[in-house]
């Protein structure tokens, strides 16, 4: 799994950030379209509430399995 976060007081944005930094990450990394990017994220990407302790911050986490893409 690769894994991005996002925080923020707002959790809606806390998930935008860790969405747009995964998008940031397959553009960068895996060679995909920011477009394309999006659309895997939409198919492939899991998100989850990683903290909620740190009040009023949200942290978001968005994952995808690594094993999705060809080995190079």
């Amino acid at each position: 799994m690769y894994a991005t976060t996002g925080i923020s007081d707002d959790l809606m944005e806390a998930t935008r950030k860790a969405t747009r930094h995964m998008i940031d990450h397959l553009a960068e990394n895996r060679g995909l379209a920011r477009g394309e990017a999006y659309i895997l994220c939409s198919a492939a990407m899991d998100l989850k509430i990683s903290e909620v302790v740190d009040a009023p911050n949200w942290t978001v986490s968005a994952y995808i399995p690594e094993s999705i893409f060809p080995e190079e």
